[in-house]
């Protein structure tokens, strides 16, 4: 199996040409039934030798951790050890230097990435917490938000600097997590203890939702200089996406009430109209994640309707029956659909979603 990633680097070098890489994409799309630039394509497998390798990597890396948490100083003594995420780090970055940067192996690259993020993560915590003294985190939350964010902040320069190196598609998605873990700690640290825990749960979800939103508007930024998605920044802004999506849409329905417990009629009718405005604004940027990522929350809004109605014993399968076959028939008409919501757009904001038609791109 061969990615939009592989005819790229065969373009750069020189073993296709840009038109043959075009028209074999082309061909690809033409047989499975649908448009080339409205696939969402991205490597997980590219056999089962990626299986293979990712099992073998993380027993190994499984091992190291365990002989670093051996040897070296514990926090509260049986707690974690700076030297399990280190020697974890280590061997992720050595593994990936074979297994990434000269085979090219997707499923391995991810699992040996985001080892080296946690280990470098768990290595700057536990590193901070027994420099600074255990004591002085005793019921001091400030004190806890702030080595959290200093450590986001470790992890996030050292994920950058493996994208410098391995440019794995799905490091800046696990960067731009950092960033996210490190704004919401420097949060919790200005407002906690100062806030009641229901607020500070508001101001939490909120900063969630901005930061969610500011994750999707650097998606965005990828998406639109690949508009025809040929090239690894789509890849890039795939990833992006699928981390927005749930920091968007979890805070948005949990401001709304709806993980209280049972939704009311008029509760459940909104989360189904947030669900529209989320499915529009997929269809627009062509992408599946926000749709997926609010599923929960729209089967647990439908089978509160239904139950609301009388549908006591069937609501659940009424429910996944309505959801299920809605999202199916918009996979078969997902292209015809996006055309008709991104025609009649203004030509500035088109501009800068994935083209509709590969001949508007060329």
């Amino acid at each position: 199996m061969y990615s939009d990633s592989d005819l790229e680097a065969a373009v750069a070098a020189g073993a296709l040409s840009p038109d043959a890489a075009s028209g074999f994409r082309n061909y690809v799309a033409t047989r499975s039934g649908g448009a080339a630039v409205d696939e969402e394509h991205f490597r997980l497998l590219t056999g089962f030798n990626d299986i293979f390798v990712a099992i073998a990597a993380a027993i190994l890396l499984f091992a190291v951790g365990w002989i670093g948490q051996a040897i070296g100083p514990k926090i509260d003594v049986d707690g974690p050890s700076p030297f399990a995420g280190l020697f974890v780090a280590a061997t992720a970055w050595g593994l990936a230097e074979f297994f990434t940067r000269k085979r090219r192996m997707a499923l391995p690259s991810i699992i040996l990435l985001l080892a080296f993020t946690a280990g470098v993560a768990l290595t700057a915590l536990t590193t901070f917490v027994l420099a600074i003294g255990e004591a002085n985190f005793q019921d001091n939350e400030r004190a806890i938000a702030l080595v959290i964010a200093a450590s986001a902040a470790v992890a996030a320069g050292a994920t950058w600097l493996h994208w410098r190196r391995f440019r794995v598609p799905i490091t800046v998605a696990v960067a731009a997590l950092t960033v996210v873990g490190l704004a919401m700690a420097l949060i919790a640290s200005a407002v906690g203890g100062d806030a009641p825990d229901e607020t500070m749960e508001r101001i939490m979800l909120a900063s969630a939702l901005v930061l969610g939103l500011g994750v999707f508007l650097f998606a965005m930024w990828w998406d639109s200089s690949d508009r025809a998605r040929e090239t690894r920044r789509s890849d890039v802004a795939f990833w992006l996406h699928l981390l927005s999506a749930p920091l968007i849409v979890h805070p948005i329905f949990s401001l709304l009430g709806l993980t209280d417990g049972d939704a009311t009629v008029g509760e459940a009718l909104v989360v189904l109209g947030v669900y529209v405005l989320l499915g529009l604004t997929a269809l627009a940027i062509d992408r599946r994640a926000l749709l997926v990522s609010a599923l929960a929350y729209v089967l647990f809004a439908l089978i509160s309707l239904f139950r609301q109605f009388g549908a006591v014993e069937l609501n659940i399968a009424l429910a996944a029956f309505v959801i299920g076959s809605g999202l199916l028939l918009l996979s078969a008409f997902w292209h015809g659909v996006r055309r008709s919501i991104v025609r009649p757009l203004p030509p500035g904001l088109q501009a800068r979603l994935p083209v509709t038609d590969r001949a508007v791109a060329a």
